[in-house]
C-alpha cells in the first residue's frame, strides 16, 4: 500500500523539561487496559488518527506528524506548517525533538557495552564514574541496572520551583551532565536505590556520562556509531552546537503572555535523556530494528522488556486490549513538543506521533506532562494499534 500523506496548515516548536514524563510513565505503563467497546464496523487505525490530527491542528498545533506501519502496510500524515514565521507545509520527514525518547537508543548504546563485557548491569556506577558517590551522595550503592530502570532513587531536577521564565531561560543555556548533576546534588534522594521506580532524567545523564567515558567519544557520535549510520536514519541526531536542520518544524510556548519559538535550545546539546532530534519514520525504523535483534542480541531484547514496575531497560510497556498483549516503546514530553513511539514485540504493528503543542504556557506541576495534550498523544497511539488487533 503506498504511503499516504494528509496535509492541513497550523504551526510550533521544543526543550527539556526533567519533570516531564514521570506521571506519564508511571500513571500508564503496566496496569489493565481500559475496556474497548468493539463492533463489526471497527473504525481503523488511520480514521483515528487522521481525526485526531485535525483535531489537534484545529486547538492550535502548528504541526502533528505521524507514521502508522502495521502488517506491512505505511500510512502517514503531516498537517500543519514548519514554522509560524514563514508557513512552509510541513512534511512527514520533517525532523522534531523526541525528548525522552532519546532514552531508548542510549539503553542500547549501554547494552552493547554490557554485551562487549565493557560493564556488567550489576556494576555500581562508581566504577565507571567516579565522583558519582561523592557529588550525588546516594543513601546506598547505585547499580547500572538500577539507572535503566529508573530505580536509582536519584532525585530529578528542582525545576518545579522555577517560573516558566526560568525554566526557558535555563533551557537556553548550554550546559553539560556534570552541571546538570551539580544543580540536582542538593535534593534529597526519597527512595533506597532498588527499592521502587521513579522517573528521573538525571538517570539517562548519568548513563550518558558512562557511555562516553568508555567509548572516548561524545555520545552524539556513539549514536551515530551504535544506531544512526546502521540504521542509514537520515533525519535522526543528538542535539549539537549550530543552527537547528532547515526543515525542523519548530515549537512555542507561551511565556507572561508572550509566544516563544523554543526550537534547538542550548540546554538540549548533547542531552542523553531528551537531546535527540528524530522523524516519524526514523523512529519506527529505530524500533523495528531494535525488536528484531539488528541493534542487540535478541537475548538482550527480552531482557529490555521485562518490566515488572512497567519500565523495562529504556523502554516503556502499556497495556494493550489484545489479547493480554504489550506495546513497547517511549513517550517523550518537552516544552513545545509532544511524541509517542509504540510498537508490538514483533514491529508488525508500531505508531509514531510528533506533536508541535499549541504555544501555550508550561504546565509547571511536578512530575507532570509540560502540557496535558501529553496524555492525548499517548492515548492516540494506543487506541490506533488496538484497532488492529
Amino acid at each position: 500500500m503506498p504511503e499516504t500523506q494528509q496535509r492541513t496548515s497550523a504551526g510550533r516548536s521544543p526543550a527539556h523539561l526533567a519533570m516531564a514524563l514521570a506521571i506519564l510513565l508511571t500513571g500508564c505503563a503496566s496496569g489493565a487496559p481500559a475496556p474497548v467497546q468493539k463492533t463489526q464496523a471497527a473504525v481503523s487505525h488511520q480514521t483515528v488518527l487522521a481525526e485526531f490530527s485535525e483535531r489537534m491542528l484545529k486547538l492550535g498545533a502548528p504541526a502533528v506528524l505521524i507514521e502508522a506501519r502495521v502488517n506491512g502496510e505505511v500510512w502517514s500524515s503531516a498537517g500543519g506548517v514548519r514554522s509560524l514565521d514563514a508557513p512552509t507545509p510541513a512534511e512527514v520527514t520533517d525532523p522534531v525533538h523526541v525528548a525522552s525518547v532519546t532514552k531508548s537508543m542510549v539503553a542500547v548504546s549501554v547494552l552493547k557495552l554490557v554485551e562487549e563485557g565493557a560493564i556488567r548491569l550489576g556494576d555500581p556506577v562508581g566504577k565507571h564514574l567516579p565522583g558519582f558517590d561523592s557529588l550525588m551522595k546516594p543513601p546506598g550503592p547505585v547499580t547500572v541496572e538500577q539507572l535503566l530502570r529508573h530505580e536509582s532513587g536519584i532525585p530529578a531536577h528542582p525545576e518545579s520551583v522555577f517560573t516558566s521564565r526560568q525554566i526557558v531561560e535555563l533551557l537556553g543555556q548550554p550546559r553539560t551532565a556534570e552541571q546538570n548533576l551539580a544543580l540536582a546534588a542538593s535534593t534529597p534522594w526519597v527512595l533506597m536505590p532498588g527499592s521502587g521506580f521513579r522517573y528521573s532524567n538525571l538517570n539517562y545523564l548519568v548513563l550518558g556520562l558512562i557511555v562516553e567515558r568508555l567509548r572516548e567519544q561524545p555520545l552524539g557520535q556513539v549514536l551515530r556509531s551504535d544506531i544512526i549510520e546502521p540504521l542509514k536514519l537520515t533525519g535522526t541526531h543528538l542535539t549539537a552546537p549550530g543552527p537547528a536542520p532547515a526543515t525542523m518544524v519548530h515549537g512555542y510556548i507561551t511565556v507572561d503572555g508572550e509566544q516563544q519559538d523554543v526550537t534547538y535550545l542550548d540546554g538540549l546539546i548533547d542531552d542523553a535523556a531528551g537531546g535527540l532530534v528524530s522523524t516519524v519514520g526514523d523512529l519506527n525504523t529505530f524500533y523495528a530494528a531494535l525488536m528484531d535483534g539488528r541493534l542487540v542480541k535478541p537475548a538482550t531484547v527480552k531482557e529490555m522488556l521485562l518490566a515488572p514496575r512497567g519500565y523495562g531497560l529504556g523502554l516503556t510497556r502499556w497495556a494493550s486490549v489484545c489479547s493480554g498483549a504489550f506495546y513497547y516503546g517511549h513517550a517523550g514530553d518537552t516544552a513545545g513538543y509532544g511524541t509517542i513511539a509504540l510498537t508490538t514485540p514483533d514491529a508488525r504493528r508500531q505508531v509514531t506521533i510528533t506533536l508541535a503543542y499549541p504555544p501555550d504556557p508550561l504546565n509547571l506541576t511536578p512530575y507532570a506532562p509540560s502540557n496535558p495534550l501529553a496524555w492525548e498523544v499517548l492515548r492516540m497511539g494506543r487506541k490506533a494499534l488496538d484497532t488492529n488487533c
